[in-house]
């Protein structure tokens, strides 16, 4: 679907929706719990239901409810006897290398499938190191990535600055691993507080992870030991308000004169991205939080300097402010951006130049230079948040805006255009 925006500012409020981070967690640990749990997640996505999908291929059983949905576990049968599963994990990055690990742990052999980019994301040093403690895999870069064999306890050894989800998978895969667990991981460790996100998870099904800090051969690693508890389930848990999605409607307010506000969001969470308060004050906005609300009205704005090494997301809304700040501004430390949906550096780089703006690359930094956008035609390149962000971009366009691709919010956020509409967006579906 393409469609062509008619800039007008957004104002008002919307409802966050669910963490898509934090559901993919609950839903995985839930399907490896004993008993029923039940998940209050109204809202899904693309990705979400592909780990859904996943999780009832391997035996959970998945029934809607009027707030979510309600998962029975796993059946507690030896796994490496069944035959071979495939689990479609689509253009899911976090099903994919959350699920590796654990099907590795539960010695079920399976087949895992991935769409689009995917396939093509890497898998190291996560992939050596299953090997090292006893899965079998086929060889990396190509789907299907068959799975059999089962991982025994030990040590796993990590760098920092590949993704925390391999740090996060790990974390889940550890209650069924017969034998203890240690992960280390050498910092700096980029995306952290995505692992704290994992550790709230786990200790909300009964497991504690004890973290600690230790150097080896003068290198200093962040160590985390899995207490050895089985997996317990609370019962009924919700899912948070999504801070990843939200970014984009408080850029919105950043660049409007009466400003958005979000609500339903938890300003304790342990999601970085709660962090775009922060960076959009940085830039001159006024921002402000209430309990369960954030909010951000425009004043004057001008460029910033922002290390976004632990908040790559947050760079296509950040990148929209950006563009129409006055000065310049340099997102460093960016370089992670690249094995996203689409080379995400390139692809924000690319949107703001089709409308008229400036930016360019300097290694792994982004360095925006703000101006007045003409407007144009995006290529989303089938990245949700390209899209989600030449939307936010069109507010301060001066001519019609057409985004190419635009369907692609639907794998987090398939009600945007919905939303967008009602902050007082406007748009047409082209053809």
């Amino acid at each position: 679907m393409d469609v062509t925006i008619t800039p007008r500012t957004l104002a008002g409020s919307v409802a966050s929706v669910a963490s898509k981070s934090v559901a993919h967690r609950l839903i995985l640990l839930a399907a490896l719990t004993e008993g029923t749990t039940e998940i209050d997640c109204v809202a899904t996505s693309a990705d979400i239901a592909a780990t859904i999908s996943c999780v009832q291929n391997l035996g959970a059983t998945v029934a809607r409810t009027p707030l979510g949905c309600e998962i029975t576990g796993i059946p507690r049968v030896e796994q490496s006897g069944l035959p071979p599963v495939v689990l479609d994990c689509g253009e899911s990055g976090s099903t994919l290398r959350f699920l590796l690990p654990i099907v590795c742990a539960l010695g079920r052999p399976c087949q895992l499938l991935g769409r689009g980019r995917l396939a093509k994301r890497p898998l190291s040093p996560l992939y050596e190191q299953l090997v090292a403690h006893g899965a079998e895999l086929s060889p990396q870069g190509t789907m299907p990535l068959d799975v059999s064999g089962t991982i025994c306890g030990g040590t796993f050894l990590l760098p920092g600055n590949v993704s925390s989800q391999y740090v996060s998978g790990l974390l889940m895969a550890a209650p069924l691993v017969d034998g203890p667990v240690r992960v280390l991981v050498k910092e700096p460790m980029e995306s952290a507080p995505y692992v704290t996100l994992t550790i709230r998870a786990l200790a909300s099904f009964g497991v504690s992870v004890e973290q600690s800090r230790i150097s080896i051969d003068g290198n200093s690693h962040l160590c985390y030991d899995v207490a050895r508890s089985p997996l317990v389930s609370p019962g009924a848990i919700p899912v948070e308000g999504d801070w990843s999605n939200a970014a984009f409607w408080l850029a919105a307010g950043a660049l409007s004169a009466t400003g958005v506000e979000v609500t339903g969001l938890d300003s304790n969470s342990a999601q970085g991205d709660r962090a775009v308060l922060a960076a959009l004050a940085l830039f001159g906005a006024r921002v402000s939080r209430t309990r369960g609300t954030a909010a951000a009205i425009r004043d004057s704005l001008h460029g910033i300097r922002l290390n976004v090494a632990d908040i790559p997301d947050l760079v296509p809304p950040l990148a929209a402010v950006a563009a129409t700040a006055s000065g310049t501004t340099r997102l460093t430390n960016a370089g992670r951006l690249r094995l996203k949906e689409s080379d995400r550096l390139q692809t924000v780089s690319a949107a703001i130049t089709a409308l008229g703006g400036t930016a360019h690359l300097e290694g792994d930094d982004l360095v925006i230079v703000g101006a007045e956008l003409s407007g144009g035609t995006i290529d989303a390149a089938n990245d949700h948040r390209i899209a989600m962000m030449g939307a936010i971009m069109a507010c301060s366009a001066d001519g019609p805006v057409t985004i190419l691709g635009a369907d692609c919010v639907a794998k987090s956020y398939p009600t945007f255009w919905d939303d967008y509409v009602k902050l007082g967006g406007s748009y047409a579906v082209c053809g």
